[in-house]
C-alpha cells in the first residue's frame, strides 16, 4: 500500500483516535499514549508498502500498539514509576455517569496483569472479537477466550470484595 504524503496523513487521522485509545485506557498517561501513538505511526510509514489493505493497517496498528503499550508497562513497573491511581484526577464537568464507579472499575482492570488487561481494553473499549484479540496479539482464540473469562471472574471477585456483596 502506497500512499503520498496527504494519503498518509489521511490514514493517521482515520485512526489516530484508536491507537491513542488503546494505549490511553491500557496505560492511563495521556503523554505516554501520545508518545507511543507517534512512534507507532512513524513506524507506520515505513511498514506501508508491506501493507495490502486499509483492514490490513488497521490490524498492524491494533497489533503494534497493543504490544508497545504491554512492553512499556512492564518496563515502567521495573522503573518503579507513581501508578497513576496515586494521583488525584483533576476536578471535571458534572456528568450522568458516576465518576466513583468508574474510577473503581479502571483501578479494579488496572490491577490485572498487563496481557489480560490488554484481552479486557481489547474485547470492551475496542469491542474486538476474540478470535481478532488473538490475531493480535498472537494468541489461539480458545486462550483468549479463557484468560477473559478467569479476567473477567478475578474482576467480579475484586469488586464483589470492594462491595461487599455478590455481583451477577
Amino acid at each position: 500500500m502506497t500512499l503520498n504524503g496527504a494519503g498518509f496523513a489521511e490514514l493517521v487521522r482515520e485512526h489516530q483516535s484508536m491507537v491513542f485509545s488503546i494505549a490511553y485506557r491500557f496505560l492511563r498517561d495521556r503523554a505516554v499514549a501520545e508518545e507511543l501513538a507517534q512512534d507507532v505511526f512513524l513506524k507506520l510509514y515505513g511498514e506501508l508498502p508491506r501493507l495490502q489493505s486499509p483492514d490490513h493497517v488497521k490490524f498492524w496498528l491494533r497489533k503494534v500498539i497493543s504490544h508497545r503499550a504491554m512492553d512499556h508497562a512492564r518496563s515502567a513497573h521495573r522503573r518503579h514509576e507513581v501508578a497513576l491511581d496515586e494521583i488525584r484526577e483533576p476536578a471535571a464537568c458534572p456528568s450522568r455517569r458516576d465518576p466513583l464507579l468508574e474510577a473503581s472499575v479502571r483501578k479494579l482492570v488496572a490491577s490485572l496483569p498487563h496481557q489480560a488487561r490488554m484481552i479486557v481494553v481489547l474485547r470492551y473499549q475496542e469491542d474486538m472479537e476474540p478470535h481478532e484479540i488473538g490475531k493480535v496479539l498472537g494468541l489461539p482464540t480458545a486462550t483468549v477466550k479463557s484468560r477473559l473469562h478467569r479476567s473477567l471472574a478475578v474482576l467480579r471477585g475484586k469488586a464483589e470484595r470492594l462491595m461487599g456483596e455478590p455481583i451477577r
